[in-house]
């Protein structure tokens, strides 16, 4: 069974990072954010982990390429050895041609997998998602949810106290 879900409102971005900062320093788990325009300064507040995707596509990528080049090599040095017009037989730089495409291809592969997997697509729909109000999130309103097994409503509004959030309230898994 997944954690209950509150869901705090918000009627500017700074008061938003403040409660993130409250939440997060409370120990608070799951804090997740939704607001109509980036908010410099929240993902710190949020704690958010660095993304590892650009290593992965970079590691991706060196092992396409390699990949290549050893199959272009390998056919046209050993396999199939074909001396035509005094070239050599390990032309490096029509190799390199072909890695460096399979690299790219390799790299924006892992690219697509790595955001499908690391956003969790394609689920269409989120519980917050029916939370009232929750629409304005994309025109004038900041959310702060929190996602965690000891969050409740009371608990978060005692934190946020002084912040003046519009409402509080808890979302159905």
């Amino acid at each position: 069974m997944s954690a209950p879900i509150v869901l705090a409102e918000f009627r500017d971005p700074d008061t938003l990072v403040e409660a993130a900062r409250r939440a997060r320093a409370a120990g608070l788990k799951g804090l997740d954010a939704y607001t109509p325009f980036a908010v410099e300064g929240l993902s710190d507040a949020l704690a958010l982990e660095a993304p590892r995707l650009r290593p992965a596509m970079l590691g991706a990528a060196a092992l396409g390429a390699g990949f290549v080049y050893l199959m272009c090599w390998y056919s046209g040095v050993i396999d199939y050895p074909l001396n035509l017009g005094a070239r050599p037989l390990h032309a490096w730089p029509v190799f390199l041609v072909l890695a460096f495409e399979a690299g790219i291809l390799a790299a924006t592969f892992t690219g697509i997998a790595g955001f499908f997997i690391g956003t969790g697509l394609p689920r269409l729909n989120h519980p917050v998602f029916a939370a009232r109000d929750f629409d304005r999130a994309s025109q004038d309103r900041f959310f702060l949810s929190v996602s965690d097994e000891a969050a409740d409503a009371e608990r978060l509004r005692a934190l946020l106290d002084g912040l003046g959030p519009i409402s509080i309230r808890a979302v159905q898994p």
